[in-house]
């Protein structure tokens, strides 16, 4: 099986109810873990790449990673980019082979927003990747941004949005948020949004990003080990379980599978401190990413015994 696009993945979870996760992705461990649990709860699953991780990793190596993911386990997987913030980096992905590209303009003008994404949508068409744009704005990594309708997105703007840009899928803001550190109480998700844009945009996909729900084990784990992580929190997850029953097809996750690999590797140097072999702590931390991901698709996308 080759790397397939998340057209026909987004049709059947809107049809039926749930979310597909998308995980970003930065070395082998992560990779194994997460496609470990998808192989295992028999989930299709998207492994999504961001403009820091194609600078880390080298998208080479990340790229053939994947591939050797998909010959070990014939999962459907989309290779999707994370974030792209300019028509280069995205044409460079297409071009790489990635199926699916995200084009974030979320920060400029409405009419600059538009331009952008249309623009990335046509080259991306012409070579047979799908396209994600982002209107309205998040907190955390970009929370210097805001815009009239506030941080949310407007939904008087998206079916001119997506009709103009042609995009494939539509990322929004109700309320998620980028990081750890989210809120500093439990968060209300804008469900009235969501409802709204999914009238005006009938079986179109929505993607909601910043939804790590920042489990409060590792937390605890890593203050235990000498972290300081004293007050991180994220989205319960009966929202994120109630947004996929509605018209969100693609839920982003990060954090937590960063939470769960440092608390492992906290934990192993803090009952092993003279080891100093890399495959005995990221062994474990590969354990302990396919956990969570295998929690998060039976539990909270619902996505398990979907291929």
């Amino acid at each position: 099986m080759a790397l397939v696009t998340t057209k026909e993945m987004f049709k059947r979870a809107y049809k039926e109810g749930y979310a597909i996760g998308a995980f970003n992705v930065n070395n082998m461990e992560v990779i194994q873990g997460i496609v470990e649990a998808g192989k295992e709860a028999q989930s299709p699953l998207i492994l999504q790449v961001s403009k820091g991780a194609r600078n880390y990793a080298n998208v080479t190596y990340l790229k053939k990673l994947v591939e050797a993911a998909i010959i070990e386990t014939n999962l459907p997987i989309a290779l999707h980019l994370d974030h792209g913030d300019s028509f280069e980096l995205c044409k460079q992905c297409v071009d790489d082979g990635f199926t699916s590209v995200m084009i974030d303009a979320s920060h400029l003008p409405f009419e600059e927003n538009i331009a952008l994404s249309k623009r990335v949508a046509e080259y991306a068409h012409d070579h047979g990747v799908v396209v994600e744009a982002e209107l309205g704005t998040l907190a955390g990594v970009e929370e210097h941004v805001s815009n009239e309708y506030g941080n949310y997105t407007n939904p008087a703007e998206v079916e001119e949005f997506v009709t103009r840009t042609g995009v494939d899928s539509l990322a929004i803001s109700i309320g998620t948020s980028h990081g750890a550190f989210k809120f500093s109480s439990t968060p209300k998700l804008r469900f009235d949004i969501l409802e709204e844009v999914s009238k005006r945009l009938p079986e179109f996909p929505i993607v909601l990003h910043g939804a790590s729900s920042v489990p409060q084990q590792f937390v605890a784990e890593i203050n235990k080990y000498g972290g300081n992580m004293k007050g991180a929190q994220g989205v319960p997850e009966d929202m994120l379980r109630k947004a996929a029953e509605m018209a969100v097809c693609k839920i982003n996750i990060d954090s937590d599978i960063r939470l769960a690999m440092t608390a492992a590797i906290r934990k192993h140097f803090a009952e092993h401190p003279d080891h100093f072999d890399p495959r005995q702590y990221l062994s474990p931390a590969r354990a302990a990413v396919k956990e969570m991901v295998l929690h998060k698709i039976n539990n909270v996308l619902g996505c398990n015994n979907k291929i």
